[in-house]
């Protein structure tokens, strides 16, 4: 926040060719965008919205679509996860469309997968299956093809890791196991291996399987309980949530006593 505003605002402010004043503008659209992030992840919503169409804003005015789309999808992101899917279908489709020909196709593929993930949110697999086959062809097309540093990380193994959420959100867990098997994460991006771990451990839930929901579950928490996210939280708590069938068994209980040290008290009852 301190260098969007003491740095990078006053320098739009500045005389500079149309070259640099673009860059300029690009450069504070994905400041404002990380800031919008950040205020996500720590459950901020409002204010993350705020950043968000600030950053919406100084993209168009430094001519600059593609990381425009890129903005707009991760509001998709945010708009799903805070329970609005179709709205989420909308914007994600809009951010595809903003993007156009021109832009490179993991920004493209992107869009996709936030549609897809919305999709499953509603219960719709034929249009969860589209759209997530389009993010693979996009990201197959990506190969070897330069891209922003913004979307650099987002290849087959993050595609892989948000399947997992996809099909187990369509009631599909043998699916979304299959898709976590695939999922190679680099290192250094221990939250998000946290998070889709917290993922599969509901899925095995949903599909009976106990015993590999406990055990991945309690990896998730224990890689998540350093983080300090609201999300991370979120995620622990659909794994509470979904023991309980199995709310009186003793290693259900031991589970839930452990989750909550770790998580300092921060999970319901």
């Amino acid at each position: 926040m301190d260098c969007l505003t003491t740095r990078a605002a006053p320098l739009l402010t500045g005389r500079a060719s149309q070259r640099i004043a673009d860059g300029l503008y690009s450069a504070a659209a994905e400041l404002s965008r990380l800031a919008g992030w950040a205020a996500f992840d720590a459950g901020e919503h409002s204010l993350a919205q705020q950043h968000f169409v600030q950053a919406l804003s100084l993209a168009r005015a430094g001519g600059n679509a593609e990381l425009g789309a890129y903005v707009l999808a991760t509001m998709a992101l945010q708009t799903m996860r805070r329970g609005y899917p179709t709205e989420a279908i909308d914007m994600a489709r809009g951010a595809y469309e903003r993007a156009g020909r021109d832009a490179t196709p993991r920004v493209r593929a992107f869009a996709q997968l936030i549609e897809a993930r919305a999709h499953a949110r509603t219960g719709d697999e034929r249009a969860a299956a589209r759209a997530m086959s389009g993010c693979e062809q996009l990201l197959d097309a990506a190969r070897g093809k330069e891209s922003p540093t913004y979307i650099a990380y987002f290849g087959p193994a993050r595609m892989a890791s948000d399947a997992v959420e996809i099909y187990r959100d369509l009631g599909k867990p043998h699916v979304a196991a299959g898709w976590d098997a695939q999922c190679t994460m680099p290192a250094g991006h221990t939250r998000a291996v946290g998070l889709r771990l917290s993922v599969t451990a509901t899925a095995h839930l949903r599909a009976r399987d106990l015993d590999r929901g406990l055990a991945v579950g309690r990896r998730a928490v224990d890689i998540l309980a350093g983080v300090a996210s609201a999300r991370a939280r979120e995620y622990v708590q659909d794994i509470h949530t979904a023991l309980t069938p199995w709310a009186r068994e003793p290693r259900v209980r031991a589970w839930r006593s452990h989750a909550r040290r770790q998580m300092n008290g921060d999970l319901g009852s």
